[in-house]
């Protein structure tokens, strides 16, 4: 039998004292131990705030799992999956883990989430609005020179967008999907957004700019 330990999170001491959001995570975990082989050694409750991103029990759990070689589990993956801090912890400790919400995530799942995470707290137009803003106040004339400006930061948007797709794109083709078309089925799929946020779907023509950004990027 397997070894699992399990990872709870409620967002305020509130919510930990009252049980409130726990007792789904607990039900759903040990329901997943049950079906599935796995003996629950133990349990890690975090208990936070939404500005606070250091998760020491997050810590505990993850040192507990890699000592002992078990499981960490975690009962829904997408609402732990859009913090990026999360996902760079658990990719970062090796740490074999499994969500009950998607039992089948791999690193290439994990790793979308994440770039879905940023995507949606940093949306390109506030950035692009916000990089204006300061232009106007240093005194550039956005008249004449707002075109080239914003031409500049969608560039520069385009290049760190790329970046963060890079190892997705890799991912996929080491699972076997090498044409434009398997790529970009496999994008929609997973829901992940692309550059334009008011573009909901991928399409055949703008997966194939990303990778050939993607390869002039690494020239």
């Amino acid at each position: 039998m397997k070894t699992g330990y399990a990872y709870y999170r409620v967002s305020t001491e509130r919510q930990g004292k009252s049980g409130l959001g726990l007792d789904a995570q607990q039900q759903a975990v040990r329901a997943f131990c049950q079906s599935n082989g796995y003996a629950l050694a133990g349990e890690f409750i975090e208990i936070e705030s939404g500005k606070r991103n250091n998760r020491p029990v997050l810590g505990e759990a993850l040192a507990v799992c890699k000592k002992q070689r078990a499981t960490l589990l975690i009962a829904k993956l997408d609402r732990l999956g859009r913090n990026v801090g999360f996902i760079t912890r658990l990719m970062e400790a090796k740490v074999d883990f499994k969500a009950v919400d998607n039992p089948d995530a791999d690193k290439v799942v994990v790793h979308v989430m994440a770039v879905f995470a940023e995507h949606e707290r940093d949306m390109i137009s506030k950035r692009t609005k916000a990089a204006l803003e300061a232009a106007k106040k240093r005194g550039v004339e956005l008249g004449a020179n707002g075109k080239y400006v914003l031409s500049r930061l969608n560039h520069e948007n385009a290049v760190r967008f790329a970046e963060k797709m890079s190892p997705v794109i890799e991912g996929l083709r080491q699972q076997g999907m090498y044409t434009i078309q398997a790529i970009t089925d496999e994008l929609n799929r997973l829901g992940v957004p692309t550059f334009r946020e008011h573009h909901h779907r991928w399409h055949p023509a703008t997966v194939h700019y990303l990778i050939k950004r993607i390869k002039n990027q690494s020239i």
